[in-house]
């Protein structure tokens, strides 16, 4: 079964298949990157936990940097975050984001807590 929440018509931001929560792309507010990614993963944890999951059940996260350059800034928020003994797969690449002021959009796929 599928289910779609907060679905718009361009784009859920939770769509929960089969025990599986797909999060759309989360960007935060800010000036820093450090700013944005704390933001943007408040924002994750809201979803996840409306999705019913949490943080400890995320399978996969896909990181997109205006600039590798504020990998470093990133990672320090995003290794404080993460719950020890729980981190997802994950891959970060760099990327023209939807609007000039972005700096950082995480993507996440996680399991629904049993």
């Amino acid at each position: 079964m599928t289910e779609r929440l907060e679905t718009s018509r361009r784009m859920s931001k939770i769509v929960k298949h089969n025990g599986t929560i797909y999060l759309c792309g989360q960007v935060g507010a800010g000036d820093s990157v450090a700013d944005q990614t704390r933001d943007c993963l408040s924002r994750i944890d809201a979803l996840l936990e409306q999705a019913g999951s949490d943080r400890e059940h995320i399978l996969q996260a896909v990181i997109w940097l205006r600039d590798m350059a504020d990998f470093a800034e990133m990672n320090a928020v995003w290794d404080a975050w993460v719950p020890e003994g729980h981190a997802p797969a994950r891959a970060c690449g760099e990327a023209r984001l939807a609007r000039d002021v972005l700096k950082v959009e995480i993507i996440v796929t996680a399991a629904e807590k049993a």
